[in-house]
Protein backbone atom coordinates (compact mmCIF):
# COMPACT_ATOMS: atom_id res chain seq x y z
CA UNK A 1 0.00 0.00 0.00
CA UNK A 2 1.39 3.35 -1.06
CA UNK A 3 1.18 6.29 1.32
CA UNK A 4 1.75 9.95 0.57
CA UNK A 5 5.03 11.60 1.43
CA UNK A 6 3.15 14.04 3.67
CA UNK A 7 1.82 11.20 5.85
CA UNK A 8 5.18 9.45 5.84
CA UNK A 9 6.97 12.62 6.96
CA UNK A 10 4.31 13.37 9.57
CA UNK A 11 4.53 9.86 11.03
CA UNK A 12 8.33 9.93 10.93
CA UNK A 13 8.55 13.31 12.67
CA UNK A 14 5.92 12.33 15.22
CA UNK A 15 7.57 8.98 15.96
CA UNK A 16 10.91 10.72 16.45
CA UNK A 17 9.33 13.27 18.79
CA UNK A 18 7.50 10.57 20.76
CA UNK A 19 10.60 8.42 21.20
CA UNK A 20 12.73 11.43 22.18
CA UNK A 21 10.21 12.82 24.67
CA UNK A 22 9.33 9.46 26.23
CA UNK A 23 13.00 8.52 26.56
CA UNK A 24 13.93 11.88 28.08
CA UNK A 25 10.85 11.80 30.35
CA UNK A 26 11.49 8.29 31.63
CA UNK A 27 15.15 8.97 32.30
CA UNK A 28 14.42 12.29 34.01
CA UNK A 29 11.56 10.84 36.06
CA UNK A 30 13.66 7.85 37.09
CA UNK A 31 16.59 9.99 38.19
CA UNK A 32 14.49 12.61 40.00
CA UNK A 33 12.29 9.99 41.63
CA UNK A 34 15.34 8.04 42.77
CA UNK A 35 16.95 11.16 44.13
CA UNK A 36 13.77 12.14 45.99
CA UNK A 37 13.43 8.65 47.45
CA UNK A 38 17.00 8.85 48.68
CA UNK A 39 16.18 12.17 50.30
CA UNK A 40 13.08 10.70 51.98
CA UNK A 41 15.04 7.73 53.25
CA UNK A 42 17.76 9.94 54.71
CA UNK A 43 15.15 12.22 56.30
CA UNK A 44 13.40 9.21 57.86
CA UNK A 45 16.66 7.83 59.25
CA UNK A 46 17.50 11.23 60.73
CA UNK A 47 14.01 11.37 62.28
CA UNK A 48 14.48 7.93 63.89
CA UNK A 49 17.88 8.88 65.24
CA UNK A 50 16.43 12.09 66.62
CA UNK A 51 13.68 10.20 68.46
CA UNK A 52 16.26 7.80 69.90
CA UNK A 53 18.42 10.70 71.03
CA UNK A 54 15.45 12.46 72.63
CA UNK A 55 14.56 9.29 74.51
CA UNK A 56 18.13 8.91 75.74
CA UNK A 57 18.23 12.53 76.89
CA UNK A 58 14.97 12.01 78.86
CA UNK A 59 16.60 9.31 80.96
CA UNK A 60 17.68 10.32 84.46
CA UNK A 61 20.25 8.30 86.41
CA UNK A 62 18.25 8.47 89.63
CA UNK A 63 14.68 8.43 88.35
CA UNK A 64 15.11 6.51 85.11
CA UNK A 65 12.29 7.27 82.68
CA UNK A 66 9.90 8.38 85.42
CA UNK A 67 10.46 12.05 84.56
CA UNK A 68 9.13 11.76 81.01
CA UNK A 69 6.35 14.23 80.22
CA UNK A 70 3.74 11.97 78.55
CA UNK A 71 1.85 14.88 77.03
CA UNK A 72 4.91 16.33 75.25
CA UNK A 73 6.06 12.93 73.99
CA UNK A 74 2.59 12.07 72.75
CA UNK A 75 2.33 15.43 70.97
CA UNK A 76 5.71 14.79 69.35
CA UNK A 77 4.60 11.31 68.21
CA UNK A 78 1.39 12.70 66.71
CA UNK A 79 3.33 15.49 65.01
CA UNK A 80 5.78 13.04 63.44
CA UNK A 81 3.12 10.39 62.62
CA UNK A 82 4.95 7.70 64.56
CA UNK A 83 4.25 5.31 67.45
CA UNK A 84 6.71 5.56 70.36
CA UNK A 85 7.07 2.98 73.09
CA UNK A 86 9.91 3.19 75.63
CA UNK A 87 10.83 0.19 77.74
CA UNK A 88 13.29 0.25 80.63
CA UNK A 89 16.10 -2.24 81.13
CA UNK A 90 13.68 -4.67 82.79
CA UNK A 91 11.33 -4.62 79.82
CA UNK A 92 8.61 -2.64 81.56
CA UNK A 93 6.85 -0.04 79.45
CA UNK A 94 7.85 3.40 80.65
CA UNK A 95 5.93 5.29 77.96
CA UNK A 96 3.59 4.53 75.05
CA UNK A 97 2.11 7.12 72.69
CA UNK A 98 -0.62 4.79 71.54
CA UNK A 99 -1.52 4.09 67.87
CA UNK A 100 -4.80 5.98 67.67
CA UNK A 101 -3.32 8.75 65.54
CA UNK A 102 -1.69 6.17 63.20
CA UNK A 103 -5.00 4.40 62.73
CA UNK A 104 -6.51 7.77 61.83
CA UNK A 105 -3.71 8.30 59.29
CA UNK A 106 -4.37 4.86 57.80
CA UNK A 107 -8.06 5.61 57.43
CA UNK A 108 -7.34 8.98 55.83
CA UNK A 109 -4.90 7.26 53.47
CA UNK A 110 -7.54 4.74 52.46
CA UNK A 111 -10.02 7.51 51.82
CA UNK A 112 -7.51 9.46 49.72
CA UNK A 113 -6.62 6.22 47.97
CA UNK A 114 -10.21 5.81 46.83
CA UNK A 115 -10.21 9.42 45.68
CA UNK A 116 -6.76 9.57 44.05
CA UNK A 117 -6.27 5.98 43.02
CA UNK A 118 -4.41 2.88 44.03
CA UNK A 119 -1.02 4.59 43.87
CA UNK A 120 -1.87 6.75 46.91
CA UNK A 121 -2.71 3.65 48.96
CA UNK A 122 0.59 2.08 47.95
CA UNK A 123 2.40 5.23 49.09
CA UNK A 124 0.85 4.90 52.64
CA UNK A 125 2.17 1.34 52.86
CA UNK A 126 2.01 -1.30 55.60
CA UNK A 127 2.73 -0.84 59.29
CA UNK A 128 6.43 -1.17 60.25
CA UNK A 129 7.95 -1.11 63.69
CA UNK A 130 11.64 -0.64 64.51
CA UNK A 131 13.40 -1.44 67.76
CA UNK A 132 16.50 0.46 68.90
CA UNK A 133 18.51 0.10 72.10
CA UNK A 134 18.90 3.09 74.41
CA UNK A 135 22.22 3.92 76.08
CA UNK A 136 23.38 6.20 78.83
CA UNK A 137 27.07 6.53 79.61
CA UNK A 138 27.72 3.53 77.36
CA UNK A 139 25.33 1.39 79.40
CA UNK A 140 22.10 0.01 77.98
CA UNK A 141 19.18 1.59 79.77
CA UNK A 142 16.29 0.25 77.75
CA UNK A 143 14.68 -0.13 74.33
CA UNK A 144 12.57 2.15 72.17
CA UNK A 145 9.98 0.88 69.70
CA UNK A 146 9.13 3.23 66.83
CA UNK A 147 6.22 2.32 64.56
CA UNK A 148 4.96 3.96 61.34
CA UNK A 149 3.19 3.22 58.06
CA UNK A 150 5.20 2.87 54.88
CA UNK A 151 8.91 2.31 54.26
CA UNK A 152 9.91 5.85 55.22
CA UNK A 153 6.88 7.09 57.13
CA UNK A 154 5.82 9.37 54.30
CA UNK A 155 3.65 12.27 55.28
CA UNK A 156 0.66 13.34 53.25
CA UNK A 157 2.77 16.23 51.98
CA UNK A 158 5.49 13.83 50.81
CA UNK A 159 3.00 11.61 49.03
CA UNK A 160 1.24 14.60 47.49
CA UNK A 161 4.53 16.04 46.29
CA UNK A 162 5.51 12.77 44.61
CA UNK A 163 2.12 12.46 42.95
CA UNK A 164 2.29 16.07 41.81
CA UNK A 165 5.76 15.45 40.42
CA UNK A 166 4.58 12.40 38.47
CA UNK A 167 1.55 14.25 37.17
CA UNK A 168 3.77 17.15 36.13
CA UNK A 169 5.94 14.76 34.14
CA UNK A 170 2.90 13.17 32.54
CA UNK A 171 1.41 16.56 31.68
CA UNK A 172 4.74 17.77 30.26
CA UNK A 173 5.04 14.68 28.08
CA UNK A 174 1.46 15.12 26.86
CA UNK A 175 1.97 18.79 26.00
CA UNK A 176 5.30 18.04 24.31
CA UNK A 177 3.64 15.30 22.23
CA UNK A 178 0.88 17.71 21.23
CA UNK A 179 3.41 20.32 20.17
CA UNK A 180 5.43 17.65 18.37
CA UNK A 181 2.34 16.51 16.49
CA UNK A 182 1.46 20.07 15.45
CA UNK A 183 5.04 20.87 14.41
CA UNK A 184 5.35 17.60 12.47
CA UNK A 185 2.20 18.47 10.51
CA UNK A 186 3.47 21.99 9.79
CA UNK A 187 6.93 20.79 8.74
CA UNK A 188 5.58 18.01 6.55
CA UNK A 189 3.15 20.42 4.91
CA UNK A 190 5.92 22.95 4.26
CA UNK A 191 8.03 20.24 2.61
CA UNK A 192 5.33 18.43 0.67
CA UNK A 193 3.24 21.35 -0.61
CA UNK A 194 6.00 22.46 -3.03
CA UNK A 195 6.53 18.83 -4.08
CA UNK A 196 2.81 18.46 -4.82
CA UNK A 197 2.97 21.57 -7.02
CA UNK A 198 6.02 20.20 -8.81
CA UNK A 199 4.26 16.86 -9.38
CA UNK A 200 1.24 18.72 -10.73
CA UNK A 201 3.47 20.68 -13.12
CA UNK A 202 5.19 17.45 -14.24
CA UNK A 203 1.81 15.82 -14.92
CA UNK A 204 0.76 18.85 -16.94
CA UNK A 205 3.94 18.48 -18.98
CA UNK A 206 3.17 14.79 -19.46
CA UNK A 207 -0.26 15.73 -20.79
CA UNK A 208 1.27 18.10 -23.33
CA UNK A 209 1.08 21.44 -21.54
CA UNK A 210 4.72 22.46 -21.99
CA UNK A 211 3.96 26.06 -21.09
CA UNK A 212 3.47 25.12 -17.42
CA UNK A 213 6.05 26.26 -14.87
CA UNK A 214 6.60 25.01 -11.32
CA UNK A 215 6.35 28.34 -9.55
CA UNK A 216 7.18 27.11 -6.06
CA UNK A 217 8.19 29.66 -3.40
CA UNK A 218 10.36 27.71 -0.97
CA UNK A 219 13.34 28.23 1.30
CA UNK A 220 14.52 24.62 0.92
CA UNK A 221 17.51 24.50 -1.41
CA UNK A 222 16.91 21.00 -2.80
CA UNK A 223 13.23 21.69 -3.56
CA UNK A 224 14.17 24.96 -5.25
CA UNK A 225 16.74 23.14 -7.38
CA UNK A 226 14.15 20.49 -8.29
CA UNK A 227 11.64 23.18 -9.29
CA UNK A 228 14.28 24.94 -11.40
CA UNK A 229 15.15 21.65 -13.08
CA UNK A 230 11.48 21.01 -13.89
CA UNK A 231 11.17 24.53 -15.29
CA UNK A 232 14.32 24.07 -17.37
CA UNK A 233 13.02 20.73 -18.65
CA UNK A 234 9.66 22.28 -19.58
CA UNK A 235 11.36 25.17 -21.36
CA UNK A 236 13.71 22.83 -23.22
CA UNK A 237 10.88 20.53 -24.27
CA UNK A 238 8.84 23.54 -25.36
CA UNK A 239 11.74 24.75 -27.48
CA UNK A 240 12.28 21.30 -28.95
CA UNK A 241 8.57 21.02 -29.75
CA UNK A 242 8.70 24.40 -31.47
CA UNK A 243 11.78 23.34 -33.44
CA UNK A 244 10.18 20.01 -34.33
CA UNK A 245 7.06 21.69 -35.69
CA UNK A 246 9.16 24.18 -37.58
CA UNK A 247 11.35 21.39 -38.91
CA UNK A 248 8.32 19.51 -40.20
CA UNK A 249 7.12 22.58 -42.04
CA UNK A 250 10.57 23.53 -43.35
CA UNK A 251 11.57 20.05 -44.48
CA UNK A 252 8.21 19.54 -46.17
CA UNK A 253 8.73 22.78 -48.07
CA UNK A 254 12.37 22.03 -48.90
CA UNK A 255 11.56 18.55 -50.21
CA UNK A 256 8.36 19.61 -51.97
CA UNK A 257 10.04 22.35 -54.02
CA UNK A 258 12.60 20.18 -55.89
CA UNK A 259 10.13 17.30 -56.19
CA UNK A 260 7.50 19.62 -57.69
CA UNK A 261 10.07 20.98 -60.13
CA UNK A 262 11.16 17.48 -61.12
CA UNK A 263 7.55 16.34 -61.50
CA UNK A 264 6.55 19.27 -63.71
CA UNK A 265 9.66 18.94 -65.91
CA UNK A 266 9.30 15.18 -66.38
CA UNK A 267 5.55 15.38 -67.03
CA UNK A 268 6.11 18.14 -69.60
CA UNK A 269 8.67 16.01 -71.41
CA UNK A 270 6.49 12.90 -71.17
CA UNK A 271 3.49 14.78 -72.63
CA UNK A 272 5.61 16.12 -75.45
CA UNK A 273 5.21 19.71 -74.34
CA UNK A 274 8.96 19.99 -73.81
CA UNK A 275 11.72 18.44 -75.77
CA UNK A 276 14.16 16.44 -73.60
CA UNK A 277 17.08 18.82 -74.10
CA UNK A 278 20.35 18.87 -72.23
CA UNK A 279 19.45 22.09 -70.44
CA UNK A 280 16.22 20.62 -69.10
CA UNK A 281 17.99 17.45 -67.96
CA UNK A 282 20.57 19.69 -66.29
CA UNK A 283 17.80 21.51 -64.40
CA UNK A 284 16.39 18.21 -63.18
CA UNK A 285 19.87 17.12 -62.16
CA UNK A 286 20.31 20.27 -60.06
CA UNK A 287 17.11 19.51 -58.18
CA UNK A 288 18.30 15.96 -57.57
CA UNK A 289 21.59 17.32 -56.20
CA UNK A 290 19.64 19.65 -53.97
CA UNK A 291 17.72 16.70 -52.50
CA UNK A 292 20.93 14.73 -52.12
CA UNK A 293 22.55 17.60 -50.24
CA UNK A 294 19.73 17.61 -47.69
CA UNK A 295 19.97 13.82 -47.28
CA UNK A 296 23.75 14.02 -46.87
CA UNK A 297 23.35 16.63 -44.14
CA UNK A 298 20.94 14.35 -42.28
CA UNK A 299 23.36 11.45 -42.66
CA UNK A 300 26.21 13.57 -41.28
CA UNK A 301 24.21 14.34 -38.17
CA UNK A 302 23.12 10.69 -37.77
CA UNK A 303 26.73 9.49 -38.08
CA UNK A 304 27.80 12.06 -35.50
CA UNK A 305 25.22 10.75 -33.00
CA UNK A 306 25.82 7.06 -33.75
CA UNK A 307 29.57 7.37 -33.31
CA UNK A 308 29.05 8.90 -29.90
CA UNK A 309 31.10 11.88 -31.05
CA UNK A 310 34.29 9.85 -30.86
CA UNK A 311 37.47 11.68 -31.75
CA UNK A 312 40.74 10.33 -33.11
CA UNK A 313 43.33 12.57 -31.54
CA UNK A 314 46.83 13.12 -32.81
CA UNK A 315 49.52 15.72 -32.28
CA UNK A 316 49.74 18.43 -34.96
CA UNK A 317 50.37 22.14 -35.48
CA UNK A 318 46.99 23.86 -35.11
CA UNK A 319 48.38 27.18 -36.32
CA UNK A 320 49.56 25.63 -39.57
CA UNK A 321 46.22 23.81 -40.06
CA UNK A 322 44.25 27.03 -39.63
CA UNK A 323 46.55 28.91 -42.02
CA UNK A 324 45.87 26.32 -44.70
CA UNK A 325 42.11 26.46 -44.15
CA UNK A 326 42.08 30.26 -44.39
CA UNK A 327 44.20 30.10 -47.52
CA UNK A 328 41.84 27.57 -49.12
CA UNK A 329 38.92 29.96 -48.55
CA UNK A 330 40.70 32.85 -50.21
CA UNK A 331 39.61 31.78 -53.71
CA UNK A 332 35.93 31.45 -52.69
CA UNK A 333 36.03 34.75 -50.77
CA UNK A 334 37.29 36.60 -53.85
CA UNK A 335 34.01 35.87 -55.62
CA UNK A 336 32.31 38.36 -53.27
CA UNK A 337 35.42 40.47 -52.73
CA UNK A 338 35.54 39.37 -49.08
CA UNK A 339 38.81 39.95 -47.21
CA UNK A 340 40.11 36.95 -45.25
CA UNK A 341 41.91 38.28 -42.14
CA UNK A 342 44.17 36.01 -40.13
CA UNK A 343 45.35 36.63 -36.56
CA UNK A 344 46.64 33.17 -35.82
CA UNK A 345 49.36 32.83 -33.19
CA UNK A 346 52.15 30.62 -34.58
CA UNK A 347 53.41 27.22 -33.40
CA UNK A 348 50.39 25.95 -31.46
CA UNK A 349 51.07 22.23 -31.15
CA UNK A 350 47.94 20.47 -29.89
CA UNK A 351 46.63 16.97 -29.27
CA UNK A 352 43.24 16.96 -31.01
CA UNK A 353 41.35 15.44 -33.95
CA UNK A 354 42.53 17.36 -37.07
CA UNK A 355 39.73 16.07 -39.32
CA UNK A 356 37.03 17.25 -36.95
CA UNK A 357 38.83 20.58 -36.51
CA UNK A 358 38.66 21.00 -40.28
CA UNK A 359 34.95 20.17 -40.26
CA UNK A 360 34.34 22.75 -37.51
CA UNK A 361 36.20 25.47 -39.39
CA UNK A 362 34.64 24.68 -42.78
CA UNK A 363 31.15 24.88 -41.30
CA UNK A 364 31.81 28.17 -39.54
CA UNK A 365 33.57 29.74 -42.53
CA UNK A 366 30.90 28.51 -44.93
CA UNK A 367 28.20 30.15 -42.81
CA UNK A 368 30.23 33.34 -42.56
CA UNK A 369 30.67 33.40 -46.35
CA UNK A 370 26.99 32.67 -47.11
CA UNK A 371 25.66 35.47 -44.92
CA UNK A 372 28.35 38.09 -45.61
CA UNK A 373 27.84 40.89 -48.07
CA UNK A 374 30.31 41.88 -50.73
CA UNK A 375 33.33 43.98 -49.76
CA UNK A 376 33.13 42.80 -46.14
CA UNK A 377 35.67 40.79 -44.13
CA UNK A 378 35.99 37.47 -42.29
CA UNK A 379 38.49 37.14 -39.45
CA UNK A 380 40.04 33.98 -38.01
CA UNK A 381 42.01 34.27 -34.76
CA UNK A 382 43.86 31.84 -32.50
CA UNK A 383 45.10 32.67 -29.03
CA UNK A 384 44.97 31.28 -25.49
CA UNK A 385 44.65 32.24 -21.84
CA UNK A 386 45.60 30.32 -18.70
CA UNK A 387 42.64 27.95 -19.04
CA UNK A 388 41.66 27.71 -22.71
CA UNK A 389 42.75 27.64 -26.31
CA UNK A 390 40.54 30.26 -27.96
CA UNK A 391 39.54 29.99 -31.63
CA UNK A 392 37.52 32.90 -33.09
CA UNK A 393 35.62 33.29 -36.36
CA UNK A 394 34.19 36.78 -36.91
CA UNK A 395 32.25 38.15 -39.89
CA UNK A 396 30.55 41.39 -40.92
CA UNK A 397 27.49 39.70 -42.34
CA UNK A 398 23.75 39.90 -41.72
CA UNK A 399 23.97 38.88 -38.07
CA UNK A 400 21.44 36.90 -36.03
CA UNK A 401 18.22 38.04 -34.41
CA UNK A 402 18.35 38.22 -30.61
CA UNK A 403 15.36 35.88 -30.35
CA UNK A 404 17.19 33.25 -32.41
CA UNK A 405 20.50 33.27 -30.51
CA UNK A 406 19.48 30.71 -27.84
CA UNK A 407 18.47 28.17 -30.52
CA UNK A 408 21.00 28.42 -33.33
CA UNK A 409 22.93 25.36 -32.13
CA UNK A 410 19.78 23.23 -32.10
CA UNK A 411 19.48 20.78 -34.96
CA UNK A 412 17.25 21.86 -37.85
CA UNK A 413 16.74 25.33 -36.40
CA UNK A 414 16.94 28.15 -38.91
CA UNK A 415 16.31 31.72 -37.84
CA UNK A 416 15.52 33.52 -41.06
CA UNK A 417 13.44 31.02 -43.03
CA UNK A 418 13.43 32.93 -46.28
CA UNK A 419 17.17 33.48 -46.15
CA UNK A 420 17.79 29.84 -45.28
CA UNK A 421 15.79 28.69 -48.27
CA UNK A 422 17.84 30.88 -50.51
CA UNK A 423 21.10 29.47 -49.20
CA UNK A 424 19.77 25.94 -49.14
CA UNK A 425 20.81 25.16 -45.54
CA UNK A 426 19.08 22.44 -43.58
CA UNK A 427 19.80 23.97 -40.17
CA UNK A 428 22.13 21.28 -38.82
CA UNK A 429 25.58 22.75 -39.55
CA UNK A 430 25.94 24.55 -36.20
CA UNK A 431 24.48 21.53 -34.36
CA UNK A 432 27.29 19.43 -35.85
CA UNK A 433 29.84 22.10 -34.88
CA UNK A 434 28.65 22.12 -31.27
CA UNK A 435 28.74 18.32 -31.13
CA UNK A 436 32.33 18.22 -32.43
CA UNK A 437 33.43 20.97 -30.01
CA UNK A 438 31.87 19.20 -27.03
CA UNK A 439 33.52 15.95 -28.14
CA UNK A 440 36.80 17.76 -27.41
CA UNK A 441 35.45 18.84 -23.98
CA UNK A 442 35.16 22.38 -25.29
CA UNK A 443 32.37 24.90 -25.61
CA UNK A 444 31.23 27.35 -28.27
CA UNK A 445 29.62 30.76 -27.79
CA UNK A 446 28.22 33.37 -30.17
CA UNK A 447 27.80 37.12 -30.10
CA UNK A 448 25.83 38.79 -32.85
CA UNK A 449 24.25 42.11 -33.78
CA UNK A 450 21.60 42.14 -36.47
CA UNK A 451 23.02 43.81 -39.60
CA UNK A 452 26.57 44.07 -38.21
CA UNK A 453 27.82 40.50 -38.10
CA UNK A 454 28.53 37.59 -35.78
CA UNK A 455 31.43 36.33 -33.69
CA UNK A 456 31.81 32.63 -32.82
CA UNK A 457 34.32 31.70 -30.10
CA UNK A 458 35.43 28.16 -29.36
CA UNK A 459 37.13 27.33 -26.06
CA UNK A 460 39.22 24.15 -25.86
CA UNK A 461 40.86 23.03 -22.58
CA UNK A 462 44.43 24.30 -22.28
CA UNK A 463 45.51 20.72 -21.52
CA UNK A 464 45.23 20.01 -25.25
CA UNK A 465 48.02 22.47 -25.91
CA UNK A 466 51.24 20.43 -26.14
CA UNK A 467 53.55 23.39 -26.64
CA UNK A 468 53.69 26.93 -28.00
CA UNK A 469 57.00 28.22 -29.27
CA UNK A 470 57.17 31.94 -29.85
CA UNK A 471 58.79 32.77 -33.13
Amino acid sequence: MKISIRRRLTFSFLLTVILSIVTAGLISNYMIDGRFNQYLKQTHENKIQKVVKIAEELYDSSEGFEGIDPFEMKRYAVLEDIYIEIQDADGSIAFSSGQGHLVHKKRMGNMMGHMMGRRMMERIGEYIEEKHPLYHNNSKIGTIHIGYYGDWNLSEGDVGFKNTLNRAFGLSVGIALLFGFIISIILSRQMTTPLVKIIKAANEMKNGNLGIRAEVPTSTLEIEQLANSIDYLAETLQQQEMIRKRLTSDMAHEIRTPLTTLQSHIEAMMDGIWDPTTERFKSCHEEVLRLKKMVDSLQDLAKLEQSGQQVNKSTFDLSLLLDRIVESFQVQAQKKNIRMLSHIAPNFTVHMDPDKLKQIMYNLLSNAYKYSDENSSIEVALTHDKNNIILTVRDEGAGIEVKDLPYIFERFYRGDISRSRETGGAGIGLAIVRGLVEAHNGKITVESVKGKGSCFRIYFPIEMLVSKKES
